[in-house]
């Protein structure tokens, strides 16, 4: 049987950074990054969804992110609310959008307040998407990893980031939420933008990050055989004499920097048979995290992780921290 182990009971083999470094104006760039988006009103829409589902109500969330320019979501909630709601912000894997209105129903199913947030520009490999990426970039190998990746400016996860932060004040604003009470969550992709979140958010409830993508950049380009590390290979392959200057800009994007300010507890999950976000990408941004933390380990899997017994050992944990946040917070 496919089992969990506990990070601090198994050997971690390539634990090393390998290469990862924080530029010295991290900070002052995405404050400033921030900044410049909070210039533009949140513009926060919701529309009914006519639906068949007759315990969840589904709204077609719309706000403005980086730019200003509009973002798409999924706002599901329990049809039986009382008391505010405690809320999910979920960022979704490599590829994906956020899906049908029916898909996706567990957390609102378990009591929370889910937002599932559309990443820009993608959408068309495993879940549909709805909202574009109207900004174009220099060469860039097919996929989303290498776009702008000469300059962390123009670089496609800037502008997802800064959507991702956004989706938080989004769901903060509702009148049916907790605003303390709320944690990012996502897995591969997903995952490295909730930690990213967690690094950039000042009050948040949990984080969750299963097997997490865009972590420890130079050492998942070296290991991983699959997925956007593999996209990144390729564009250096083509382009090695500007290794210098891309692994600059993937600096301002890497999980791994990210987290050294985070403070909410977060619960990592790595696989050893994991591809696409290897396990030692998963430790480096374990390793640097600033909060409390734990990392469930799947002997067995691959970039599936831990399925279902994982989403229910999330569950578990959510419930556990999400009720007690408001105590840290006052404490």
């Amino acid at each position: 049987m496919n089992s969990a182990t506990s990070y601090a009971d198994t050997e971690t083999p390539l634990r090393s950074h390998h290469g990862q470094f924080r530029p010295e104006d991290f900070d002052s760039f995405w404050l400033d990054t921030l900044a410049e988006a909070d210039r533009h009103p949140l513009d926060l829409r919701l529309e009914p969804v006519e639906s068949p589902l007759r315990t969840i109500d589904v709204f077609d969330l719309t706000f403005a992110g980086f730019g200003g320019e509009p973002v798409k979501g999924w706002l599901r909630l329990p049809r039986a609310r009382g008391a505010k709601l405690q809320a999910i912000v979920e960022y979704v894997g490599y590829g994906s959008g956020r899906g049908h209105h029916i898909d996706n129903l567990l957390w609102s199913s378990a009591g929370y307040a889910h937002l599932t947030m559309d990443t820009r520009g993608q959408g068309s490999s495993h879940s549909i998407g709805h909202t574009p990426d109207p900004h174009g970039s220099g060469p860039s190998v097919p996929g989303f990893a290498t776009r702008g990746i000469a300059g962390p400016g123009e670089y496609y996860y800037r502008r997802v980031i800064t959507d991702a932060v956004r989706a938080v004040a989004a769901v903060r604003t509702l009148e049916c939420v907790d605003a303390s009470r709320v944690a990012p969550f996502g897995a591969s992709q997903g995952g490295g933008i909730a930690l990213a979140v967690a690094g950039l958010v000042e009050g948040l409830s949990a984080v969750v990050a299963k097997v997490p993508c865009l972590s420890n950049f130079p050492l998942g380009i070296s290991l991983a055989e699959s997925g956007p590390y593999t996209e990144i290979a390729a564009w250096l392959r083509i382009h090695a004499e500007e290794e210098a200057e891309a692994l600059h800009t993937l600096s301002y994007f890497d999980a791994v920097n990210f987290v050294e300010r985070a403070t909410a507890p977060a619960l990592f999950s790595a696989a050893l048979k994991d591809m696409v976000c290897p396990a030692p990408t998963v430790y480096s941004a374990h390793d640097a995290y600033a909060g409390e933390k734990s990392l469930n380990l799947w002997k067995y899997s691959g970039h599936e992780g831990g399925g279902v017994g994982e989403d229910h050992q999330v569950l578990g944990f959510l419930e556990a921290k999400m009720a007690t946040s408001s105590d840290r917070s006052s404490g």
